[in-house]
């Protein structure tokens, strides 16, 4: 019997390895793209709380309105007019309490307020303020500068008024133990023969021929 032929329809069957590789393209094109939705989210939720916060401003802004120079003139003054009844109150006991201040103070006038200032950990930096309903009782708070309290001296002076957009800077007092420094001068400006000498030539010898 002969062998019969067949023909085969459809194309060539394709290998196992490229049909591996189109599944990978696939699954790489799958996870780029949900990537870029996974960026195009992070970006929606990122603009989405700009407009959140530039909405809070605004409306922040529009509660406190613009502020006024009459205001801040006035803000000023009244500070002022605290400042005038309040005195400052150095080398205070860390221990001390604003009763014990108050009761300090009591005898020279009504004492309103009493404001012990402490750092960022609340600890007291040593020195406080005392207001008064008074400003006459300034003068007799003033009487008590050097007084003990705790058994430490305290330093009472008249409150000063911090003017806003000004900084106060002390000058650099004078060591009397630091001296006079001498100028600063580069090495190659030194005598190698000391400080403040001359060099000293000497005349050289005669040449003598021998005789």
């Amino acid at each position: 019997m002969e062998e019969e032929e067949h023909e085969v329809y459809g194309g060539e069957i394709p290998d196992v390895g490229e049909m591996d590789g189109d599944m990978d393209m696939t699954a790489a094109d799958d996870d780029a793209a949900k990537e870029l939705d996974e960026m195009k989210r992070r970006l929606k939720e990122i603009e989405d709380e700009a407009a959140a916060l530039r909405e809070m401003q605004a409306k922040v802004e529009k509660d406190m309105g613009p502020q006024d120079p009459a205001t801040i003139a006035s803000d000023q003054a009244g500070k002022e007019e605290v400042d005038a009844r309040s005195v400052f109150v150095g080398n205070v006991d860390y221990a001390c309490t604003p009763e014990e201040v108050q009761q300090h103070f009591q005898s020279c006038g009504t004492v309103h307020r009493v404001t012990i200032l402490t750092d960022k950990f609340g600890q007291p930096k040593g020195f406080a303020y005392v207001e008064f309903v008074e400003a006459e009782a300034i003068q007799d708070a003033l009487q008590l500068n050097e007084s003990e309290l705790h058994g430490r001296q305290l330093k009472v002076l008249p409150k000063r008024t911090n003017v806003p957009g000004l900084k106060q800077h002390r000058g650099r007092r004078f060591n009397p133990y630091m001296g006079f420094r001498r100028p600063f001068m580069s090495p190659y400006m030194y005598s190698p023969y000391g400080y403040g000498k001359v060099p000293r030539f000497r005349r050289p010898m005669r040449y003598m021929p021998y005789q």
